[in-house]
């Protein structure tokens, strides 16, 4: 059972009807991923650098159109080795102290994405929205030049796709800035920091193993715009879009459990 915040004024939840989108990581080479179609609504797919090559991308766009999932690139560093969740772009333009240049990234994106958009050619299918992927969807939330060229990269790709980035970000006001519409994206299966940052992987605690606990921090999101933190204390989150990973051990028990709970709150799930 929810509770109310005890370290702030009660928060009024949100009546139905309403509307939000669980969206998943696709497409990452896990056996999973047919399980977890028939539930979302939207799917972030691999475009090749941090995992997954033509032929994944086109049983991803065959799945997403089977089961009417709006279809989104997840372009990555290329970082097939560490997955994609290490930051190795320079710290700034010109620094030149990590494996990838603030130069490269702008064509890099733009390849990608291009990529999955053509294989929605192949199809018939229109591609939807793009969500940077890991290491790189960190940094663009705090780092206004990343947010930029990403938001940048996407436009020049199709003005009319929508970005998926961490709720309340910069990379936010880089779409803004951009004229593309943003989603705030939450996430079921990961643990928050007191500004509002993903806990990294690195350290303890970053993931979110327990039903109970997963479900309640989605519903408090959801219903309560806000979450609470490894600290204890809630901060405010617009919950646009609902997030699981693909590749966690969690993803298909999950999925479902959201999904049910929310058909339960009279809470539709829909792409935006």
């Amino acid at each position: 059972m929810l509770t109310g915040d005890p370290f702030s004024a009660p928060a009024v939840a949100l009546k139905p009807p309403f509307t939000v989108d669980l969206n998943c990581d696709m497409g990452e080479g896990m056996p999973t991923d047919p399980l977890i179609y028939p539930v979302i609504s939207s799917a972030n797919i691999a475009c090749g650098a941090h995992a997954g090559d033509i032929d994944t991308m086109r049983q991803s766009v065959r799945l997403s159109l089977q089961h009417g999932v709006a279809i989104g690139a997840h372009p990555s560093y290329p970082d097939k080795a560490g997955f994609g969740r290490s930051d190795i772009l320079e710290s700034r333009p010109g620094a030149g102290d990590q494996l990838f240049s603030f130069n490269a990234l702008a064509d890099h994106l733009i390849a990608q994405i291009s990529a999955l958009k053509s294989v929605c050619r192949e199809f018939g299918a229109r591609l939807h929205h793009v969500k940077p992927h890991g290491a790189l969807y960190n940094r663009a939330a705090k780092d206004s030049a990343v947010s930029k060229i990403i938001c940048e990269s996407v436009g020049a790709v199709d003005p009319n796709l929508i970005i998926y980035g961490l709720s309340g970000s910069l990379t936010s006001k880089a779409a803004a800035a951009a004229g593309l519409r943003f989603v705030h994206e939450v996430f079921a299966d990961r643990t928050y920091q007191a500004d509002g940052s993903l806990t990294p992987r690195s350290g303890p605690f970053a993931q979110i193993h327990d039903p109970v606990t997963m479900l309640n921090q989605v519903l408090t999101m959801v219903r309560y715009r806000k979450v609470r933190t490894m600290t204890g204390m809630f901060i405010p989150m617009t919950a646009d879009s609902i997030c699981l990973h693909g590749d966690g051990e969690d993803a298909v028990n999950f999925a479902s459990i959201i999904r049910a709970a929310l058909r339960q709150h009279e809470i539709a799930v829909n792409a935006p």
